[in-house]
């Protein structure tokens, strides 16, 4: 496992070391053969596509599709380069807005929960302690990779800048040690997800679509008071980006059940809509629809309970 992790790395580090417009040369390649020859979760992709736009006509739909395409290839070529990019530059390219607010908020002695969509450069995310007071110790929440191997390598990946990657089933306890040791803390979620059944708890209208959603960030939130941010990314250009803090809350705890999850699907709606090729379409987001959920699943006292057989 050891030589296999270090063969990765050594391959990572030599292609990250490439210069930037290389990159986006494997990447304008990639494109094709993803797009016109592997056809990479096309079916998905214009599923999600035709039912999230119905407003749309077919060669708008097709212009998104392909936009969507030759981003996710930047994106993983951005990914890439994220193993050897130089700090000065990745400052150049994902520039923080509203960091002063966070600040002023950190400095208060209060800590800060960000919600984030799979939208723009989510692995670029991960340079916000270049832009924040070092007084708060930036964290993001992930889903660890089944390849061990994997793993350990975006785990370098997403900490080099200074964050730290806390995984999912750890969350509230890691959160409750860095506030027992007087830690403030800036910690992002990618709450877009898809849940599992039994995590379903509360159901959204989100781009046409009635969406089971995570509660989870909310939930923390409310529980250790954590002032709540919405990061609105923008692409500026290829390999440019700017992801402004929009507060949502510091009172969360006075906000109505669910009624900070409602919002950040509001908001992550309204960027999408802006630019919708830069979301991540081809996940298969909606396939637990309501009707299924009520069919197979009940809750009681708050838990999702899978309903007895007919016999």
């Amino acid at each position: 496992m050891k030589v296999l992790y270090s063969s990765l790395l050594c391959l990572f580090y030599m292609v990250s070391l490439l210069p930037m417009w290389l990159h986006y040369l494997f990447a304008d390649v990639l494109y094709y053969l993803l797009y016109y020859v592997i056809r990479y979760r096309l079916q998905v992709v214009r599923k999600n596509l035709a039912s999230s736009f119905p407003e749309k006509t077919q060669p708008e739909l097709r212009q998104i599709e392909k936009g969507f395409y030759h981003w996710f290839c930047d994106y993983l070529a951005e990914s890439v380069k994220l193993m050897t990019i130089s700090k000065g530059n990745l400052q150049k390219r994902m520039v923080f807005k509203g960091t002063e607010v966070v600040d002023e908020i950190v400095e208060s002695g209060q800590s800060c929960a960000v919600y984030l969509g799979h939208y723009g450069n989510w692995e670029w995310i991960t340079s916000l302690p270049l832009w924040v007071t070092p007084k708060a110790q930036c964290g993001q929440i992930y889903h660890p990779l089944e390849n061990s191997v994997f793993d350990t390598l975006f785990l370098r990946l997403r900490q080099r800048m200074g964050a730290v990657c806390i995984s999912m089933q750890d969350t509230l306890r890691k959160i409750l040690e860095f506030r027992k040791e007087g830690q403030p803390v800036v910690i992002g979620y990618i709450s877009d997800q898809k849940p599992n059944w039994f995590n379903i708890h509360h159901w959204v209208d989100f781009l046409h679509h009635d969406t089971p959603v995570l509660t989870g960030t909310e939930r923390i939130a409310r529980k250790v008071n954590h002032a709540v941010f919405y990061m609105d990314v923008r692409r500026i250009k290829r390999g440019y980006y700017e992801a402004e803090f929009k507060l949502m809350t510091r009172e969360p705890q006075k906000m109505e059940e669910y009624q900070i999850t409602d919002i950040y699907y509001q908001m992550l709606e309204e960027s999408i809509r802006k630019a919708p090729e830069y979301w991540l379409w081809s996940h298969n987001r909606w396939s637990r629809t309501h009707e299924e959920f009520n069919e197979r699943f009940e809750v009681i006292d708050g838990k999702v309970i899978a309903k007895s057989p007919q016999t």
